[in-house]
């Protein structure tokens, strides 16, 4: 029997983000051989189970994110001593691998996310920590994950280390029907677009709403608009435009994927990280994308979508024909079938072991 900890997510039952659903869906494929502990964070739930689809979940009283990250990975990995592997999601804790290694003798692999050093939110001192981090997982890892061409590649020419290339699933997320929500959504009855994300400077929300505050296009943009200058100052620039509907988030999936589900196109403004899984979600969903034009969304549609750099151009492409869009939507979608099921994903995971 292999005893594997997964180190560096808020947990599970998913109630978060990316590496939170990867966990939820990997333990739905958990081979026999296998036994799961799950690290959480018990500031993120009210109801704390013992155990949860066959894996036990361990509680730290600290957050799983931000600069408190560093200390609640760190911790978990000193409680996971002796298990056979210990499966690291995210770089946080990753300064102390070398500190680690002495007292353990298990296999380690990590999922170097999307390159975190390089996100516009973290100030410079932070980027360093973050940089070194890095580094440190590839040194003292038996395995690293990158989840994109373009985080595979950039491991293979920054530290001349080979990384295994696993993406995320995306077939979680279905179509949903609900006319009652049309009551609280009245905008939703006309073709509108839509962008789900984190309202960060790296995700180009200005450039977004810059070229729909141009057209009559509707938009619905749902995301944490309180969370920072950045996004509270463009709440207040383009929530006066009648076609722009800025939304707090949304933590219920019936309502998110309704929303997603019943729009017409779907804009990606990410330009950092790798495989973004709002993005392999709206290619699961069917919807034709219109994608900042970076490596890694180049890499995770395979170079058929629509691209974009500008509020011009993006605003050049919303007049792009529906026969158009709605060939580019098919093809997002066969692409997500062929590449981005939980069942493919959970399989590769499952080799590594």
């Amino acid at each position: 029997m292999l005893h594997i900890s997964i180190i560096g997510t808020a947990g599970v039952p998913a109630c978060y983000g990316g590496f939170e659903s990867l966990v939820d869906n990997l333990l739905d494929y958990t081979p026999e051989n296998v036994e799961y502990t799950v690290f959480c964070s018990a500031k993120k739930y009210d109801k704390k189970l013992d155990t949860y689809k066959g894996a036990k979940l361990v509680y730290l009283d600290m957050d799983a994110n931000g600069k408190d990250s560093i200390l609640y990975d760190y911790k978990s990995m000193k409680m996971s001593l002796n298990a056979d592997i210990m499966l690291i999601l995210g770089v946080s804790g990753c300064m102390f691998l070398r500190k680690i290694r002495k007292h353990f003798c298990g296999k380690i692999i990590t999922n170097i996310d999307g390159l975190e050093w390089r996100r516009d939110k973290w100030n410079f001192l932070a980027k360093k920590v973050l940089k070194y981090s890095e580094q440190q997982a590839v040194k003292y890892s038996d395995i690293i994950i990158g989840d994109n061409l373009g985080i595979t590649n950039y491991v293979k020419q920054t530290y001349n280390t080979n990384a295994v290339l696993i993406a995320y699933g995306s077939d979680h997320v279905n179509k949903v029907t609900d006319d009652s929500l049309y009551e609280k959504y009245p905008f939703c009855r006309e073709n509108y677009a839509v962008t789900v994300c984190r309202i960060e400077p790296e995700n180009n929300i200005h450039l977004i709403l810059e070229a729909f505050s141009q057209t009559d296009y509707p938009l619905v943009m749902a995301g944490n608009f309180d969370h920072s200058e950045y996004g509270k100052t463009l709440q207040h620039k383009y929530s006066a435009f009648k076609n722009i509907h800025l939304l707090n988030p949304i933590y219920d999936s019936h309502i998110i994927n309704w929303l997603r589900g019943n729009a017409g196109l779907y804009v990606h403004g990410h330009s950092a990280g790798g495989t973004n899984p709002s993005l392999v979600e709206a290619m699961n969903l069917g919807l034709p994308v219109l994608a900042f034009d970076c490596v890694y969304n180049r890499a995770t549609t395979e170079n058929s979508c629509y691209y974009w750099q500008t509020s011009d151009e993006l605003l050049s492409l919303l007049k792009t024909s529906s026969t158009k869009l709605s060939e580019t939507g098919q093809k997002l979608s066969e692409i997500a079938s062929r590449l981005y099921t939980w069942q493919h994903i959970a399989g590769q995971y499952n080799n590594l072991y």
